[in-house]
Parts: structure tokens; C-alpha cells; sequence
């Protein structure tokens, strides 16, 4: 897939899953409040946050309205206006800086708080994401997640395998866990 906002582009090369009330890293994980609320909304939706005091973060809502659960973009390879880029990321010193992490790309995008909630699927929103006719890539590389401390083991990072703008390499001596069924609650006695 490919995003896109005011001109300029990237590839999609490496994403993350946050599955809502059952993961202990998602912003949905304690219920709905004013700044996750778009996460619980339709599919096709940006959902956009602001962390660590100073970056913006972009995921795509995927989960019927209701449901929490998003994608967060973690990296992109540049396809347009990549000086326009280069300008919003003066820190960036190679091509591969430029959206190779998930505050990077919004900088280099220009995708801030005012684009939460924009439809990514409409043909006049200021953020789209589209196929363009892109072949997928052909190696998907998954991982455990990254920055995260609860739910790090789940394998919920998927990343265009050999791509240089990924944000970074998986820890080849530690392969991700398997899944784990999530607790059932213990009746009180």
C-alpha cells in the first residue's frame, strides 16, 4: 500500500497490529476515552496520536465500528516529494532516515493531530492510503512488536524483508513467540 498527504508519498514497508481490548499495548486496551475514540469507529479510519510529548504516530483502523483494533505504520520506503521531505526532516542524513520509523514518517508526511479521524479510503481526504497497482513485497518478515513492554512477545510486526527503510532489523538470536490464548477470568469465591 502506499500513503500519501499533501503531495508527498511512501510505500508502506513495515507495520504493527494492536488488537484492542485484548492486548495489553493498545490504546483501546482500558476502553474508549476522547483520545482513542477513532480507534473504535469504522475501518479505513487514521487514527493519530501524539507521544512522548513531541511526535505524532499514524494507524489505520481496521475492526467494525465498535471494536478496537489498528495498525500502526511503523516505516515507509519514499515514492514523491521526497525534497518536500527532506525539508520537514532536516535531521534525516540518508534517503532510508527520511520514514524509517513511525514519528518519522508523520514528519516527513506533515500527519499531525488534525488529521485523526480523517477517511483514509476517500478519494478527497488529505490522507489516502491506495494500492496504485504496487505488487506486494516479496518476502514478509514477521517479529515480536517494538517499544512496547506489555504484550512484546506477541509476533504482531509484519516488515518488507530486506527493505533499508525499515525502522529496524528483527534480534535474529531471539525468534518470536507463539501466540498465546489470552486468560480466562477466575470466578471470585
Amino acid at each position: 500500500m502506499v500513503l500519501r498527504c499533501g503531495g508527498c508519498s511512501g510505500r508502506v514497508v513495515e507495520v504493527e497490529a494492536y488488537a484492542g481490548a485484548d492486548d495489553p499495548a493498545s490504546h483501546g486496551f482500558g476502553g474508549q476515552t476522547r483520545r482513542n475514540r477513532v480507534m473504535f469507529d469504522r475501518p479505513g479510519l487514521l487514527y493519530v496520536y501524539f507521544t512522548y510529548g513531541m511526535h505524532w504516530c499514524a494507524n489505520v483502523v481496521c475492526e467494525p465500528e465498535g471494536a478496537c483494533a489498528a495498525v500502526l505504520i511503523r516505516a515507509l520506503s519514499p515514492l514523491s516529494a521526497v525534497e518536500k521531505m527532506w525539508e520537514r526532516r532536516p535531521a534525516a542524513r540518508r534517503l532510508r532516515d527520511l520514514c524509517s520509523g513511525p514519528a518519522k514518517l508523520t514528519a516527513a508526511l506533515g500527519i499531525d493531530g488534525s488529521h485523526d479521524g480523517v477517511d483514509l479510503l476517500s478519494p478527497k481526504s488529505p490522507v489516502r492510503l491506495t494500492s496504485e497497482g504496487i505488487a506486494p513485497p516479496e518476502v514478509v518478515g514477521q517479529s515480536s512488536r517494538i517499544g512496547v513492554r506489555n504484550g512484546a512477545e506477541l509476533p504482531w510486526r509484519w516488515y518488507a524483508s530486506g527493505d533499508p527503510n525499515v525502522s529496524r532489523a528483527p534480534r535474529a538470536s531471539r525468534p518470536p513467540r507463539p501466540l498465546r490464548a489470552p486468560r480466562a477470568s477466575r470466578p471470585s469465591s
